[in-house]
C-alpha cells in the first residue's frame, strides 16, 4: 500500500513509467490513489466521476473513427465492454494497481480482502476468453473500487494532458489492452441478440432498472417479454437477459420446427394415400402446386 512520502513518490514513478507518460502535476496522480477512507487528503472520487465519461468517450470516438459501418447500438455496446466494471477491474489486476491506493487498513480491512479474492480468479482466467471475463468470468463481481483506480488514474491523465482527448487516448490506450474489438464482440450474447431478431425481421429492445440495490434488465422482442437478468451491475444485468432470451428463442425455433415438420409428414401422407387412391381407380395421378 502507498504511504506518505517515499511510498506515494514511488507509486507515482511506477504509474508513469507504466503509462509511458511524465506528469506535468504529479499531485493529481496522488489524489487517484487515494481512498476515501484515507483521512486528511483529496480522494478519487471526483476524479473518479470524471474518468468514467472520458474513458466512455475516448472508446466511442476510437471506434467511430475506425469504423464507419458501426451503428449507434453497436458502439454502445463496445463502449459497454471496453469500460465495464469487470472489465476495468481486470485491467488493475493485470497492472497490480490495487497496491497503489492509500487507504486505512482497519476500515479497508474487507474491501482487501475481497481484492485479494478476487485477483485470485481473475488471474486464473484464460486470456482468450477476454469477451466473456469482460461480462462477468468469475462467480464473483469484481469489486468496484478495482474500476475506480482505473477511471481515476485516467481522468488524472486527462487533466494533466489539458484535456486534450487524441493525447489522452495515445497515453491510455496502451493500459487497457486488449481492447474488445467488433469482430469479438460479435459473438457476444446481446450482439447474438440483435443480429438474431435482425435475420427473422423480429423488433427488439432491452430495458434497464434500477431498484436501489440491484439492476434488473428486461428484453423485449415484437412487444413480447422474453428474457430477463439480475445483477448488481447493469452490464450484467443486460448479459443474463440476452442468455435468457437466446435460450427461450431457441426453444421456440425448435417448437416451430417440430410443427413444421409433423405438417409436413401429415401433408406427405395424405398425397401418399390420394396418389394410391388414383392408382386403384385408374385416374390421372394429381399434380400439386404451391402458390
Amino acid at each position: 500500500m502507498a504511504e506518505e512520502g517515499g511510498g506515494m513518490r514511488l507509486a507515482v514513478t511506477e504509474i508513469e513509467r507504466l503509462l509511458n507518460y511524465t506528469f506535468r502535476d504529479p499531485s493529481l496522480l496522488e489524489e487517484a490513489l487515494t481512498h476515501s477512507s484515507y483521512a486528511g487528503h483529496p480522494s478519487y472520487e471526483r476524479l473518479e466521476f470524471v474518468g468514467d465519461a472520458v474513458l466512455g468517450l475516448a472508446i466511442t470516438s476510437f471506434f467511430y473513427l475506425a469504423d464507419p459501418t458501426l451503428d449507434p447500438r453497436f458502439l454502445t455496446e463496445l463502449r459497454i465492454a471496453n469500460a465495464s466494471t469487470e472489465k476495468l477491474a481486470r485491467v488493475a489486476v493485470r497492472h497490480r494497481l490495487y497496491r497503489f491506493l492509500r487507504r486505512s487498513y482497519r476500515v479497508c480491512r474487507d474491501l482487501d480482502q475481497l481484492v485479494s479474492e478476487f485477483t485470485g480468479l481473475a488471474m486464473m482466467e484464460p486470456e482468450e476468453d477476454i469477451v466473456q471475463m469482460t461480462y462477468g468470468g468469475t462467480a464473483l463481481e469484481a469489486p468496484k473500487v478495482l474500476a475506480d483506480i482505473v477511471e481515476s488514474i485516467a481522468a488524472a491523465v486527462y487533466f494533466d494532458c489539458n484535456s486534450d482527448l487524441q493525447l489522452f487516448w495515445k497515453v491510455f490506450r496502451g493500459i487497457l489492452e486488449p481492447i474488445i474489438t467488433p469482430e469479438m464482440m460479435r459473438e457476444h450474447p446481446v450482439m447474438t441478440l440483435y443480429k438474431l431478431c435482425q435475420k427473422h425481421r423480429k423488433i427488439v429492445d432491452i430495458t434497464s432498472s434500477f431498484d436501489g440495490s440491484s439492476n434488473t434488465a428486461e428484453v423485449v422482442v415484437d412487444g413480447e417479454a422474453m428474457g430477463i437478468g439480475f445483477s448488481k451491475q447493469k452490464n450484467l444485468a443486460r448479459l443474463h437477459a440476452a442468455r435468457d432470451a437466446l435460450q427461450r428463442l431457441s426453444a421456440l425455433q425448435a417448437a416451430d420446427r417440430e410443427e413444421g415438420d409433423a405438417g409436413a409428414e401429415a401433408e406427405l401422407g395424405a398425397k401418399q394415400k390420394l396418389n394410391e387412391l388414383c392408382n386403384k381407380k385408374h385416374w390421372t395421378n394429381p399434380t400439386y402446386r404451391q402458390d
